[in-house]
């Protein structure tokens, strides 16, 4: 009787099997091997494949002692904010240590005019398409306003529906002093928070428009007892938003969680930047804060691009004989003739 030879993956001794076992073998295996097939040819044929596959190697994931570690040694912790599956696709394989989702998407994916319009629920979706595409970055939702500030109670609860149904690893809210209850109710229940001093957008009406902090002596040290409580409250690290440079790298000094900052200077922890202003992907013209500065030109790539479909299309250049699908000369004149009966 014939014999086939096998190894199995665990790189056992060889064994004999009869060719009746390996048949059945293959007959139990054929509908796996004929599903894999059928995958490939979907995604060759589908307009809506997959967008990609998680980095290979995965990259061991970031979490808040990650974090915490490359603080001790001194190296700084990148942040970059993103608000759909593309854009935190593109920043975890660049390799950010953490994914913000900031309600600053209000206004670059969603063209409201502030950050106040942003609700929960909108800030959920963008939360989950994020999570999604992250495979190696912490990942952070922005409570939006009127969400977490009326009570403590509040905002664990909205931190809560962040983390079950927004996928985020943890949250970030803005405030100081007076939000130190606040934070420690949710750092109590677990859910790690990324607190926000200095100019802190929300609130910016109050605070007479988006200006530095910090610019006076009695200024800078209101920053640095809003950054001690914070800390104090639980904190695991905090953003520090348009401080002057000096101020900011000393705040950082006599803190022992990590700053990430946003117009303060280099002196902080880490860096953080929205990612639609510092990759250009925006029209000639707009405005940019004095503290970004723009890697990119993903807007004249894309309109670059999309002009030149747009005249393929007008030219008929586009599809051409590469682009299209075959069908042989036999079923073609066969298919001509069943036309020209109808």
């Amino acid at each position: 009787m014939a014999h086939i030879l096998t190894k199995s993956r665990a790189l056992l001794p060889c064994r004999a099997i009869s060719s009746s076992h390996a048949a059945r073998v293959s007959t139990v295996l054929r509908p796996l091997s004929s599903q894999r097939h059928h995958q490939r040819f979907q995604q060759r044929w589908s307009s809506h494949s997959p967008l990609g596959t998680a980095l290979d190697p995965p990259r061991k994931k970031v979490t808040t002692g990650t974090l915490q570690s490359m603080y001790r040694k001194g190296e700084p912790i990148t942040m970059m904010t993103a608000h759909d599956f593309p854009s935190a696709h593109v920043a975890d394989s660049a390799g950010m240590d953490v994914i913000l989702v900031g309600d600053s998407l209000a206004m670059v994916a969603l063209g409201m005019e502030d950050t106040s319009e942003v609700t929960v629920e909108d800030m959920l979706l963008h939360c989950r398409s994020v999570a999604r595409a992250t495979r190696g970055a912490f990942t952070v939702g922005d409570l939006p306003m009127g969400s977490y500030e009326i009570s403590p109670e509040q905002a664990l609860e909205t931190a809560i529906r962040f983390v079950k149904h927004g996928r985020v690893s943890g949250i970030k809210l803005e405030g100081g002093k007076e939000m130190a209850p606040t934070i420690a109710k949710i750092a109590k229940a677990g859910i790690p928070v990324l607190a926000h001093v200095g100019l802190t957008p929300q609130r910016q009406g109050a605070l007479g428009g988006f200006r530095v902090q910090g610019k006076t002596s009695k200024g800078a040290m209101k920053v640095l007892e809003d950054a001690l409580a914070v800390q104090e409250a639980g904190c695991f690290a905090m953003v520090l938003e348009a401080v002057p440079a000096e101020v900011a790298s000393i705040i950082t000094q006599k803190l022992r969680v990590p700053t990430i900052g946003i117009g303060a200077g280099n002196g902080c922890s880490g860096q953080v930047l929205v990612q639609v202003d510092m990759s250009g992907n925006f029209p000639p013209g707009r405005f940019l804060p004095k503290f970004v500065k723009q890697y990119g030109n993903v807007w004249a790539e894309s309109l670059r691009a999309i002009e030149s479909y747009r005249e393929e299309v007008k030219s008929r250049a586009y599809p051409a004989p590469e682009h299209t699908y075959p069908i042989s000369k036999d079923e073609l004149e066969a298919f001509v003739k069943d036309v020209e009966q109808l």
